[in-house]
């Protein structure tokens, strides 16, 4: 039964997000769920989204300054869910748009800022200058400027939606891949223990080179990482991952980190607060849900938090 659950399976692929997706559902040939996941995420992008002109979030950054606004459900509670962590001051900030734009590492026109643009800058990123509505479901950014970004954050929250989206179908085993965004839905189909392996890239190596992996059942797996994305001025490497605390790319020996947690949203969080705390965080996993990480330094050396080796 398991080999035939195994053996059957309807895969897609789609690009989203600004990525390329794969979902893959075991035990039927039937993609007609696969291609309404797809239509579900492109709704989701189409709320989201800080890359267009017109989104929700975008309707939010335009009033900035200006009024609340009001919005849906699904973006208010994501929305919610991202200022107030960042008000956890860990290392996460959804208002850290104004300070990504001005070093654009990663993308044309990426440089090293000055301090007094870094500063102000930061000015705009202060997540207690947000005021929610709960009752009437608005946002206000109270500063001219002020941008939300919930990229740090969204793909974990749509995994989790496709999840929820295919459990009332029934799916019983599946992979919601959102750029490397990994989410496991049920027990494995290929083995009989029903866990599944998830291997942790090598930072110095390309993309799909792994440098470990290690066995879980059914959770989420995210990674951040300086190794994608960076920008070399004068033999200095500055990565991309802003520290909303000091402006500038946070100083770290980590090469990269994933978590593993049982929803994905929160491994996108958990991933962000190890990475920017820069090793294992004692009684970490305490939290049922939060099931393990993996750390990998810039000298190769792996280590593992809450995973026998």
């Amino acid at each position: 039964m398991i080999e035939n659950l195994a053996l059957e399976q309807a895969v897609g692929q789609h690009h989203a997000l600004g990525t390329a997706i794969t979902l893959q559902i075991f035990g039927t040939t039937d993609d007609t769920l696969i291609n309404e996941s797809f239509d579900l995420i492109d709704h989701y992008e189409d709320l989201l989204t800080v890359n267009r002109e017109y989104s929700e979030v975008m309707d939010i950054n335009h009033a900035a300054g200006k009024k609340p606004v009001q919005v849906s459900s699904a973006v208010y509670d994501l929305v919610k869910l991202a200022v107030e962590q960042s008000r956890e001051n860990f290392g996460f900030n959804a208002l850290i748009g104004p300070l990504v734009k001005l070093w654009a590492i990663g993308f044309k026109g990426a440089h090293v800022p000055t301090d007094e643009q870094i500063k102000a800058k930061m000015k705009l990123t202060d997540p207690f200058s947000v005021d929610l509505d709960d009752e009437n479901q608005t946002v206000f950014l109270q500063k001219e400027g002020m941008e939300l970004d919930l990229g740090g954050i969204a793909k974990g929250w749509i995994a989790d939606r496709i999840r929820d989206f295919w459990r009332a179908y029934g799916v019983r085993a599946g992979i919601i891949n959102l750029g490397g965004n990994i989410l496991l839905v049920g027990d494995s189909p290929k083995r009989a223990s029903g866990q599944w392996t998830v291997g942790i890239q090598d930072p110095k190596k390309p993309r799909g080179k792994n440098i470990s992996s290690v066995m879980v059942s059914a959770c989420s797996a995210v990674t951040s990482g300086t190794y994608e994305r960076y920008l070399i001025v004068d033999g200095h490497k500055y990565h991309h991952l802003i520290d909303p605390r000091t402006g500038y790319p946070v100083e770290t020996d980590l090469a990269g980190v994933t978590t593993f947690t049982k929803n994905s949203v929160q491994a996108e969080i958990e991933c962000k607060r190890l990475f920017f705390a820069g090793h294992p965080i004692a009684n970490w996993h305490d939290d049922p849900d939060r099931i393990g990480a993996i750390f990998v330094y810039n000298d190769e050396h792996v280590e593992y938090d809450n995973f026998e080796q």
